[in-house]
């Protein structure tokens, strides 16, 4: 094991077909050659996308580095409730929509991936909806507008919205709606707009752009069309009317908790979350859609627009962002110089200028924007110094 303080990073880029094709580099200078979407930059010790040391013994993945000596890299209390560095930390960059998605909560992770387990389910099953036995909450961080959906919208509000665009197709599903207006009424008006197919479907899809075309201005409306030109005939073209529709500015974040539909529409931000696979897609994807399962795992109760985004706890300058989970903290910088202790493993990320990262026996790393440094939970304090931003991210220890 080394006993560096700090480390710098060389982390995976994830090609997905949504991905920006030139963000990261108009931010962060990141060449692209073959001008492949990029859609991901992972920082952290997921299996599916490891990050690499770089050590005076040579590049080493940092699972192989946490594995060898767990509680330098963690700390006690981290490597005994979580045996590994439990979250990931990325870079998203959307030129396109992802899927609307839900995450299950830990115990309904634990529940269904031992289900699935003795059914005896691959794991790698197109039409499993479990890949691990952990919670996915996750945090964005806004670097560019960042156009997103989360949440249901207040039933009252469905309701206009549905009338406004008053689609014959849909009056049985909107009238069973009035008739009860309450989370078990949402949920059956959900699962039938999930489950509309045939003739019925393709008259109502056509009802719907016809009226987004009206009032294409707006926001909502706007977004509609935009999806629909990515998801032809797709059912998540609804999602809009039924979810709060946000765009975060730079420097706003919002968090996305288990339970809760939501999706990225389009824009560049930095995002945490706890180190797991499990989605269950709700539209906008040609990929799995178990409506049952997905249905047990949405709460599906209005949310005050207000409460959306996260309110940062403010340090002088410094903006801390809480969440209600153990597996991830996270902070952003403003430039100066400060010394901090590691409470946990922690990743650091250069926003917009270079950061240098000084330790108390004299090892010093400078990161360039876009780049990132691992450092160990057994670092003694250290400085850093920077004239513009960096990310902070750790686990609650």
């Amino acid at each position: 094991m080394s006993q560096s303080a700090f480390f710098l990073m060389h982390n995976p880029l994830q090609h997905y077909d949504w991905g920006s094709h030139d963000a990261m580099t108009r931010l962060f200078g990141l060449p692209n050659p073959d001008a492949q979407p990029q859609a991901e930059l992972w920082m952290g010790a997921h299996p599916n996308g490891c990050s690499r040391l770089e050590t005076p013994q040579g590049a080493i993945r940092l699972d192989d580095w946490i594995a060898a000596a767990p509680e330098q890299a963690l700390g006690h209390t981290t490597a005994a409730r979580f045996g590994r560095l439990p979250f990931l930390f990325k870079v998203l960059a959307a030129e396109k929509a992802l899927s609307i998605q839900v995450h299950p909560s830990k115990q309904q992770a634990e529940a269904g991936f031992a289900r699935e387990n003795a059914a005896g389910v691959a794991l790698n099953a197109a039409h499993r909806n479990y890949r691990d036995d952990n919670h996915k909450p996750e945090l964005v961080f806004a670097l560019t507008p960042y156009q997103a959906m989360n949440g249901f919208r207040p039933i009252s509000e469905i309701q206009a919205l549905f009338a406004r665009v008053a689609i014959p197709a849909l009056t049985p599903l909107i009238d069973a709606l009035a008739a009860q207006p309450d989370e078990a009424g949402l949920a059956a008006f959900f699962r039938a707009l999930l489950t509309l197919g045939g003739d019925t479907k393709i008259q109502a899809l056509q009802e719907l752009l016809s009226a987004a075309q009206r009032w294409r201005d707006e926001e909502t409306f706007a977004v509609i069309l935009s999806l629909a030109e990515q998801y032809p005939g797709d059912v998540g073209l609804f999602a809009p009317l039924l979810l709060h529709v946000l765009t975060l500015q730079p420097g706003e974040a919002m968090y996305l908790d288990a339970c809760t539909p939501h999706a990225y529409i389009r824009g560049t931000g930095l995002e945490i979350m706890a180190n797991s696979d499990n989605v269950l897609r709700a539209g906008l994807t040609p990929k799995h859609i178990d409506v049952d399962e997905l249905l047990h795992c949405t709460q599906c109760r209005g949310r005050d627009a207000a409460t959306l985004k996260l309110v940062a706890q403010r340090e002088e300058e410094i903006l801390h962002y809480p969440v209600p989970v153990p597996d991830f903290t996270f902070s952003v910088y403003p430039a100066g110089s400060r010394t901090l202790t590691p409470c946990s493993a922690e990743i650091l990320f250069a926003i917009d200028a270079p950061l240098t990262l000084s330790s108390t026996d004299g090892q010093q790393l400078t990161l360039q924007p876009g780049q990132s440094a691992f450092v160990p939970a057994s670092t003694p304090r250290y400085q850093t110094t920077t004239a513009g931003r960096f990310a902070r991210a750790g686990n609650q220890s």
